[in-house]
């Protein structure tokens, strides 16, 4: 063989090498971007809604820890009231929300095709009818007439209707203006309305230049008229996600166990209250007092008789026959406790 020869003789074999390191390139490709692709398939996406106020949980969104806990990919989607709540539940916009139990009430009686998981917050000082300076209003007795703003459907709709049945009087009473939260603080500062029954943030906001009159939870503790936010999920969702939703419910419940029992160290310094003040948009030191208005269920209270060892039912069953009296539903269901599910709180609690 002479020189001009060898390289024909050796071009077979850099063909073969050739084609293996391709053959190899394109198995290790096609694994990796398969591995991928089984990742995001396994990744579920999860529309959850919440009502922008200060909550615990709040910090946990930040850090991403919550997705990390459930394997979700979260999307968070804010809404004015619960009525809007009922209505991304109706098209099936989303899996899972918080919802005020007024319009948790209204929704189980009209058949909407979600279940209550668990408490998320029993409602006290955090919400209330705060009066505007200048109004005229000094007295309870003086509210007839007077222009008063709610989110209609809300929870704070219906401690507003307790409130004027403590003193003999119904919505006719009054000028009731239906508004979002923003809507308010935006007719509040042009001097619009003369009251309103109103969440944080924007309850202290109207603070600045008004009083309160009633928190919901002196409404609840004079005439009855408890109010609490659930956790609601879509059945199909529910039955197909059972591992997540204890995830979800187990980290919900560790947050809230933190915040009541180390409530000194929520303080304006810390990284938890300043993560809630940059998702709602306020100061950290804001947020500490908005806290303070709201009791959060831990794993204990949740599985508590209160709540979802059948008080819950027993009251979303109360506040339907009150909405229904006044003419704001239709119908009522005989046992709401069909509505009401403790398993997934309960395997969260460890029970």
């Amino acid at each position: 063989m002479n020189q001009r020869q060898s390289p024909n003789y050796c071009k077979p074999f850099f063909r073969m090498n050739t084609m293996k390191r391709l053959v190899k390139s394109l198995i290790i490709g096609t694994a990796f971007t398969f591995a991928m692709v089984t990742q995001a398939v396994a990744q579920t996406k999860v529309v959850i809604g919440h009502f922008g106020d200060p909550l615990p949980y709040k910090a946990l969104i930040a850090d991403g820890s919550l997705e990390k806990a459930t394997g979700w990919k979260i999307e968070w989607r804010q809404f004015a009231s619960g009525a809007e709540v009922n209505a991304a539940m109706a098209s099936g916009g989303i899996q899972i929300s918080e919802i005020g139990s007024s319009p948790l009430s209204a929704g189980l009686s009209s058949g909407l095709p979600y279940q209550m998981v668990s408490a998320g917050k029993v409602i006290d000082s955090s919400e209330a009818l705060v009066i505007r300076n200048g109004s005229g209003i000094e007295k309870p007795a003086d509210l007839k007439g007077k222009r008063i703003a709610v989110p209609i459907g809300s929870t704070a709709h219906y401690s507003l209707m307790g409130a004027l049945k403590m003193n003999n009087m119904t919505e006719k009473d009054i000028v009731l203006l239906g508004m979002s939260p923003a809507e308010i603080a935006a007719a509040w500062a042009q001097n619009a309305i003369d009251a309103a029954f109103v969440w944080v943030p924007v309850q202290t906001k109207l603070r600045e230049n008004g009083k309160v009159m009633y928190t919901a939870g002196e409404v609840a503790r004079a005439a009855g008229f408890h109010t609490f936010n659930a956790w609601v999920v879509n059945n199909k969702f529910a039955s197909e996600n059972r591992d997540g939703l204890v995830k979800f419910l187990r980290a919900m419940f560790e947050i809230n166990a933190d915040y009541h029992k180390n409530k000194a160290a929520w303080n304006a310094d810390s990284p938890k209250v300043k993560a809630v003040a940059a998702s709602v948009g306020v100061s950290p030191a804001a947020v500490v007092p908005m806290l303070d208005g709201t009791i959060y269920p831990d794993a204990e209270l949740a599985m508590s008789a209160d709540w979802m060892g059948g008080g819950a039912a027993k009251t979303i069953k109360g506040t339907a026959e009150f909405l229904k009296s006044a003419g704001r539903i239709n119908k009522t269901a005989d046992d709401y406790n069909q509505f009401v599910n403790p398993e997934f709180a309960k395997a969260a609690a460890g029970k």
